[in-house]
């Protein structure tokens, strides 16, 4: 298993060292893998918030490999900050979801990687799926990388705080042989979500998990909301799978079945909020209606969407019938969000 555990941003020397002792200090299995991570160069959406402390943080990393034996990662987005990095020993890299999404962008790390012979110091990339939902462009960017002839492993991170497991399951069925990582911290957006994905990365059986951890996380300069603090490290409140746990004692269900349900209850979660959403405009047409003088029912209109979600249905296999009892149910709830006496 991978861990790799640290702030979001670099912040200061102090702020890394502290972080970097608690990770250092977790009790993992010899086989594990702990690594701690930190952003030098955030790739930020507005360039009046923190951008990372550049390239004075490689000194920092250096300590923390050299003081503390812990190998550091951090995130990379253009060639020379390829250069600098690898230069500077960093044992682990990788590429962020927004440089994922560029093709021509990874193609110009992975070039740079192979002119730095960046295989001679770095153990391994890390490299997270592009923040659109294209697994073909996910594998591509794992097969360019792969090129520089350094272990490449994929971290799935979601898509706008959302699991998108579909695209994860379909990386691992198409690339098995390639270690799958989960960042629930980019996944979910929210802290308090992290120590239950963290139990998901272990009963679907990936490979590790990129955590997001801070000393004072409500203080951070960026992604303050979604970092745990450093006593959920001590507190081992991410689930770590410990000798004679309930997860080594239970065999999990098929790993195919647990991934399809996983996905299931993804779709499921999608259903309903657009369901809300649903409701959400019809509490605006009720508004309408009452102050235009309309009559809430209008069994013409219900009809017509009715018929229309009954050919939709005969066309991809599904009972006529249960497409009207699920419209005849949504309608019915429609009609009483329209009406603000019965709500």
């Amino acid at each position: 298993m991978y861990y790799v555990l640290g702030p979001c941003s670099a912040e200061n020397e102090q702020q890394v060292m502290t972080t970097a002792r608690a990770v250092a200090d977790l009790a993992v299995s010899p086989s594990d893998t702990l690594i701690f991570r930190a952003g030098l160069w955030k790739p930020r959406t507005s360039p009046a918030t923190f951008q990372g402390v550049g390239f004075l943080g490689l000194a920092w990393l250096q300590r923390v490999q050299n003081e503390l034996h812990l190998p550091a990662a951090t995130e990379v987005a253009t060639p020379e900050q390829v250069r600098h990095a690898v230069q500077a020993g960093i044992a682990y890299l990788w590429v962020g979801a927004r440089t994922a999404a560029n093709p021509i962008a990874v193609q110009e790390l992975a070039d740079a990687l192979i002119a730095e012979q960046a295989q001679r110091s770095v153990r391994g990339l890390f490299v997270k799926n592009p923040v659109n939902e294209d697994v073909n462009l996910w594998i591509g960017n794992i097969a360019r990388l792969q090129t520089t002839a350094i272990p490449v492993m994929a971290v799935h991170r979601g898509c706008n705080h959302r699991p998108c497991w579909r695209m994860a399951y379909a990386l691992r069925l198409q690339c098995p042989a390639v270690p799958l990582l989960l960042d629930p911290s980019h996944l979910s957006g929210d802290a308090a979500r992290v120590p239950a994905l963290c139990g998901k990365a272990f009963e679907l059986g990936l490979d590790g998990l990129m955590v997001e951890v801070h000393p004072h996380p409500a203080q951070a300069l960026s992604d303050s909301a979604q970092q745990l603090p450093l006593s959920s490290l001590l507190n081992n409140q991410l689930c770590w799978p410990t000798s004679g746990s309930a997860t080594q004692q239970v065999a999990p269900p098929p790993s195919s079945l647990l991934w399809l349900r996983t996905i299931m209850d993804e779709t499921d979660d999608r259903l309903w909020e657009v369901v809300e959403q649903r409701m959400a405009i019809s509490r605006q047409i009720g508004d309408y209606k009452q102050q235009h003088a309309i009559p809430v029912l209008q069994p013409e209109r219900f009809w017509d969407i009715l018929s229309k979600r009954q050919q939709w249905a005969a066309e991809h296999g599904i009972s006529p019938q249960t497409v009207e009892q699920i419209m005849s149910a949504i309608h019915d709830e429609s009609i009483r969000h329209q009406t603000p006496s019965k709500l």
